[in-house]
């Protein structure tokens, strides 16, 4: 029984001079977005907003969307450093706000 204890304790103290170099708590590790999550939260972030989506085409990178005669269109684009870039645009809304909201809905579901 006392060599058992004696065994534990010893391995307990080899284990505690091990190093780990780990992220810390609480650290937040930003990657770079992937295409397919980007365009995910711009269609999502549009439907949030109430829009009806019209065109969802991940091949161009386009998502269309429309409320109330109101038209957004976004364009989203993968980088030649891998990074990935959306755009939201509206050409005709009457809403003055729509856009910020559809950006902010999109940072929320990005993480930001």
């Amino acid at each position: 029984m006392r060599l058992m204890l004696t065994a534990a304790c010893g391995a307990l103290v080899a284990l505690s001079a091990c190093t780990y170099y780990g992220v810390p708590a609480g650290t937040v590790v930003m990657t770079p977005a992937s295409y397919d999550r980007s365009f995910a939260a711009a269609a999502g972030a549009m439907r949030d907003e109430g829009l009806t989506i019209t065109v969802q085409d991940p091949a161009s990178g386009t998502v269309v969307g429309n409320v109330d005669s109101s038209v957004v269109t976004a364009g989203v684009r993968q980088q030649a450093d891998g990074s990935v870039q959306v755009r939201f645009d509206s050409s005709n809304t009457h809403d003055p706000t729509l856009l910020q909201r559809v950006s902010r809905s999109y940072d929320r579901r990005m993480g930001r």
